[in-house]
């Protein structure tokens, strides 16, 4: 029989919720449990114990940021969704390119990246679980007959490297209008190609 992980107390949810705050704006890749224990009024052994490690405290902040990435994501997803890969695309890069999301972005970039040169860490897994939501978000918009098929599933990879790729562009260099302008171009070629 499984045991069932405990329920957080409200404590630990509540330094959860501040480590996540302190992660946005100053990143995960230096954290140091004493400067962040001092930033949200607690103690770094106050920390260990609620989230057992450094590690443990890293995976509960990747899970919430996964959390909100999802959230938002799933917005995407709302009733009055447009069809095709072309709309979902242009709908999530409308997102992406949106100044109030860049601090959950460029944790997301940073943790994807770690997860890319640590995969055995706390950060192991996080790459490969976003890649698999993205798609997910992308499958969605498309009609059954292409999403089941090779081609839908190599024109949604390419959406989401052109997506990915912007992001980064984009997270780098705050240079919104060109990087839009380079998205809609690739937009074009992806409804050209659905159209043949």
């Amino acid at each position: 029989m499984s045991q069932e992980a405990p329920t957080p107390s409200a404590r630990h949810r509540e330094l959860l919720e501040a480590a996540y705050r302190y992660a946005l704006a100053h990143g995960l890749s230096d954290l140091s449990l004493r400067p962040l224990a001092e930033a949200i009024g607690s103690s770094p052994r106050v920390l260990l114990f609620l989230f057992e490690s450094k590690d443990g405290l890293l995976r509960a902040l990747l899970a919430r940021a996964r959390a909100d990435e999802l959230a938002l994501l799933d917005h995407a997803r709302r009733p009055d969704r447009p069809d095709g890969l072309v709309p979902a695309v242009e709908r999530v890069w409308t997102w992406l390119a949106a100044q109030e999301h860049r601090p959950l972005l460029r944790l997301w970039a940073e943790a994807y990246t770690r997860s890319l040169a640590q995969p055995d860490g706390a950060w192991g897994g996080f790459a490969r679980a976003t890649v698999e939501d993205w798609l997910g978000v992308l499958a969605d918009f498309q009609p059954p007959a292409e999403r089941d098929s090779e081609p839908g599933a190599a024109r949604r990879t390419l959406a989401l490297a052109v997506l990915r790729g912007a992001l980064l562009d984009l997270l780098a260099t705050d240079d919104e209008d060109r990087i839009t302008a380079a998205v809609e171009c690739q937009l074009a070629l992806l409804r050209d190609s659905t159209a043949a």
